[in-house]
């Protein structure tokens, strides 16, 4: 499996997920099934069922976390040599030129991305137009609504 970038703070979230599977989803859902072995029979019980479905899940996504921590490649974007560039971990504040709308957005893994949270994934058209700008420059967003220009006016590294 390839490296999967991560934030510290995206590395953080994902051990906790992962510790609340184990600790906590995991346990309840064995205590859930043998609850609904106790009802009798196994074949028409939908308690069983839907527990041990949610069994499935809880373990697919033990494995997926799993997999994730351990090929994560943790960049710390204070610790990056970039001399001003956006890059992975990046803040960028931006200025639409056609709204004149301000945003910022932080440049994150594609586990860690949350929109309403100003955070973009490393893979989506507007970080990747981001990548290797300097504040100053014009990036153009190839959008499914057309192409967007955006005048990229601060990097930070937070």
């Amino acid at each position: 499996m390839a490296k999967v970038p991560l934030t510290i703070r995206g590395a953080e979230l994902l051990r906790e997920e992962l510790h609340r599977l184990k600790t906590v989803d995991r346990p309840n859902v064995i205590a859930a099934i043998a609850e609904a072995r106790a009802h009798g029979d196994l074949s028409e019980n939908a308690e069983y069922d839907a527990a041990k479905e949610r069994q499935s899940f809880i373990e697919g996504r033990i494995a997926e976390v799993e997999a994730k921590v351990g090929n994560a490649q943790i960049i710390d974007p204070k610790l990056v040599d970039a001399d001003g560039r956006c890059v992975f971990g990046s803040t960028v504040t931006l200025e639409d030129l056609a709204s004149n709308e301000k945003v910022i957005y932080q440049i994150v893994g594609d586990d860690e991305a949350d929109i309403k949270k100003n955070k973009i994934s490393i893979s989506s058209p507007i970080a990747r137009a981001l990548i290797g700008k300097y504040a100053g420059e014009t990036a153009e967003v190839k959008a499914p609504s057309g192409v967007r220009e955006y005048e990229i006016l601060e990097v930070e590294y937070l």
